[in-house]
């Protein structure tokens, strides 16, 4: 483990007691703490989105406000459900912040988690899907994102036109030309990391994995690690593509800490969802020496470079920021972790490539 960031769900809403979180304010901490964890050396900062619910819904301004803020941490997402995007806009969108960033954007996109609705990328224009969740959009869409970005022309130009015309393709403009190696897809089980590795894009282990063979939730995403590192190698991709993994790890060293954690330390639990039976992570809770001893033997940590931390992010920007610091001074440098803020500033080199 190279790297670690947060994950943040976004929630916003009724917090009891006569407090609400509204979007505005999730918003706005999540600029905040990008700012601090900046600072302190985190490698990134990353974004669930879910579409008719109080979470993000439209990451992408979140992540240009984050990126003109900072200067070292990766800004991302985990992931864009790519039923609901049309593909050239969201190319466009994700050029921009990748260029405004100086390279800094990690987009993680995929067919995307259950949602609050009934097929609601229907509602976004997205008809004919004949599948029941709606998998044959989401890689149709996200086959006409890749084209784009990697800079494939799209529209035939119109020699008339009094704005430039001439002849050919035209491509999508802004472009951005290292994005294509900065798009991860996120996958559920085996077969879609597979899928992942032959596309020669990067991989985000998701927080659960549609497969239940009797193994522990690490081993099982080890092994889809490693499949996709095999699959990317047999297509014959050049260099080594990223991998990421998610955990809730909480680390104990105050009595608030205790409240809110305490005795949370448990298992992987098995469930369904989408009408498929799962396999979920297990939440790691203690001090920091406990955390040590039980990361250093989770499989897939050990298998990745990257580790994503999910926050509970209602619960405000100071408290957050302690969390992490807390990872970040007494838990993360025995995984192998490297600050972003360890090398040379990247605003004194230019663009990343």
């Amino acid at each position: 483990m190279q790297r670690f960031g947060t994950l943040s769900f976004g929630h916003y809403g009724p917090l009891g007691g006569g407090r609400t979180l509204s979007a505005a304010d999730s918003m706005l901490q999540a600029i905040d703490l990008a700012q601090g964890m900046d600072e302190l050396g985190v490698n990134g900062a990353y974004f669930r989105v879910h579409h008719f619910a109080r979470q993000q819904a439209s990451p992408m301004p979140l992540l240009a406000a984050i990126a003109a803020r900072t200067r070292h941490i990766e800004v991302g997402t985990g992931v864009i459900d790519m039923r609901y995007e049309n593909p050239l806009h969201l190319a466009e969108e994700a050029a921009a912040v990748d260029l405004i960033s100086g390279g800094r954007l990690a987009l993680g996109v995929s067919r995307g988690s259950p949602e609050s609705v009934v097929r609601g990328y229907e509602a976004f224009g997205y008809t004919g899907s004949t599948d029941p969740r709606g998998a044959d959009v989401a890689r149709e869409h996200f086959a006409r994102f890749l084209r784009a970005v990697e800079g494939e022309g799209l529209a035939e130009r119109d020699a008339s036109s009094p704005f430039g015309g001439g002849s050919g393709m035209q491509r999508i403009e802004p472009y951005s030309p290292g994005l294509r190696s900065r798009i991860w897809w996120g996958a559920g089980n085996r077969d879609s990391a597979e899928w992942a590795g032959r596309e020669g894009v990067n991989l985000m282990s998701s927080t659960l994995l549609t497969e239940d063979r009797g193994l522990p939730f690490d081993e099982l995403q080890a092994e889809q690690i490693r499949a996709f590192r095999a699959a990317w190698r047999d297509a014959g991709h050049p260099g080594e593509p990223r991998t990421s993994v998610s955990r809730s790890i909480f680390p104990i060293t105050t009595a608030e800490d205790e409240l809110y954690f305490g005795g949370r330390d448990d298992g992987d639990q098995v469930g369904v969802i989408d009408g498929i039976r799962s396999t979920f992570g297990k939440t790691y809770a203690g001090t920091p020496e406990q955390l040590v001893s039980q990361l250093q033997r989770d499989a897939a940590i050990r298998e990745a470079d990257t580790l994503m931390l999910t926050i509970p992010s209602q619960l405000g920007v100071a408290f957050n920021l302690r969390l992490v610091t807390a990872f970040a001074e007494h838990v993360a440098p025995s995984l192998g972790w490297i600050p972003a803020n360890a090398g040379p500033d990247p605003s004194e080199d230019g663009p990343a490539a």
